[in-house]
């Protein structure tokens, strides 16, 4: 009869300490145990995973293990299960770059023999699935001439995905080091024709349809932005939130993603634009049965009126429509009083600054009601203001207003605009006031 196995887990520091219990057939009842190290790093999968990807790997852990083709090493000192698969390797392999396996092989072991050594007492790591634990060890054991693809645009940017979340995992510091910067390169060195300052778009087309190709570039943006928030690479995060900035004018399913991955990391930086170009670009619905239709969370459907029809969650869709009240009030505001600037001192000297101000007040008034700024939605301010800086800067010289103060206008335009898309995460909140 086999011992039963025990999983390995790190635990975060605020956790309690976990038992790793490692049962002798013979005495079922008294268990002997060793403590696990306390440690910052955490391999719980995170509540992002979805439902699905756990229950293929419960699925796989209940498989007969196998030994895997590469990295089960003849003259290997460790088992490790992952999955269904075992694999063997060094300890002092494991036991570099000052990782979690050093001071987990140093515990003191039982009675009936020590685990890891044999494939009927392996050592079980939850969380991680064969392949990612597969290319972790290619990083350990691969050649330098093998190592150099990362540095080419033959580069595979899921297995340098995984390479980080397991050496993160498992406090493999330099190589997380490494691999997060493998990846930055590799973002910075695909850039594309269509948007020459930005990475990526070439991997993550624009496409208004659910292609393969769609689901697969959404599936990467939120692996490398859940990779970005785990290791707490500021740069790695800066760079996709750019990229989906970008995307979001392309596809509404851009503009979803960049929304949920906004609530889920609380990414302040990505929520107002995302939630913006959601309320501009769709009629959102919460999920459902309507007359003819099953509304599923995160599904997109063409109208016969032209936007298309997102399917949100009832939190997103009380967000959503908390923006657009905020928003559309803050136009109102903003159309009764034009933005406010400080007279130049030359205009008291040389101008009526009575009629400067005037001008600028009819200038306002007039711009504020044109066809153009009427024709978007009382909800887009940033459109808006967009369109009287426009037709500001063809106001020419036919005013009545002094040069400085007509300069300070225009800024004070700006600053509003500016103050409006720094804010545009708190308009899209279901708290506070309306």
């Amino acid at each position: 009869m086999e011992s039963p196995v025990t999983p390995f887990i790190p635990i975060h520091e605020s956790s309690p300490e976990a038992d790793i219990v490692i049962e002798d057939q013979h005495h079922t009842q008294s268990p002997l145990r060793k403590r696990a190290r306390r440690t910052s790093i955490s391999i719980d999968i995170t509540a992002s995973e979805s439902t699905s990807q756990s229950l293929v790997m419960a699925s796989e852990e209940s498989k007969e293990p196998v030994r895997d083709d590469t990295y089960y090493m003849a003259d290997g000192s460790c088992v490790l299960r992952v999955q269904n698969t075992l694999f063997k390797v060094h300890r002092t392999i494991l036991s570099k770059d000052q990782s979690f396996f050093g001071p987990m092989f140093t515990l003191p072991q039982g009675d009936f023999g020590e685990e890891g050594m044999s494939d009927d007492h392996p050592i079980v790591l939850q969380g991680d699935t064969a392949e990612e634990f597969r290319h972790f060890l290619w990083a350990l054991y691969a050649l330098p001439s093998e190592l150099i693809i990362v540095r080419s645009p033959q580069a595979d940017l899921s297995r340098l995905i995984d390479i980080a979340k397991v050496s993160s995992k498992y406090s493999f510091k330099s190589t997380e080091t490494w691999a997060l910067d493998a990846i930055q390169e590799y973002l910075e060195r695909n850039t594309s024709p269509l948007f020459n300052d930005n990475p990526l778009i070439r991997m993550f087309p624009t496409l208004n349809t659910r292609s393969s190709a769609l689901l697969e570039s959404e599936g990467q943006i939120a692996r490398l932005i859940r990779l970005a928030q785990m290791c707490s690479h500021s740069r790695l995060m800066d760079t996709m939130i750019q990229l989906l900035q970008k995307l979001m004018s392309g596809s509404l399913h851009y503009s979803y993603l960049a929304m949920t991955l906004a609530d889920e990391f609380n990414l302040r930086d990505l929520r107002g634009a995302a939630y913006l170009g959601v309320m501009q670009t769709s009629v959102f619905v919460c999920p459902g049965v309507g007359i003819g239709h099953t509304y599923v969370e995160g599904d997109i459907q063409e109208t016969s009126e032209g936007p298309q029809r997102l399917v949100v969650s009832p939190l997103q869709q009380l967000r959503l429509l908390s923006g657009y009240h905020r928003l559309s009030k803050a136009w109102d505001k903003l159309r009764a009083v034009p933005p406010q600037f400080e007279h130049a001192p030359s205009c008291g000297a040389t101008w009526h600054q009575h009629g400067c101000t005037q001008s600028w007040t009819d200038f306002w008034k007039e711009k504020t009601r044109s066809e153009g700024v009427l024709s978007l939605g009382s909800a887009n301010v940033l459109g808006r203001l967009g369109i009287i800086i426009k037709e500001f800067d063809k106001w020419g010289s036919a005013t009545y207003m002094h040069h400085d103060c007509k300069s300070a206008a225009r800024r004070s335009i700006h600053e509003k605009v500016k103050q409006i898309q720094q804010a545009l995460p708190d308009y899209f909140t279901e708290g506070g006031e309306y």
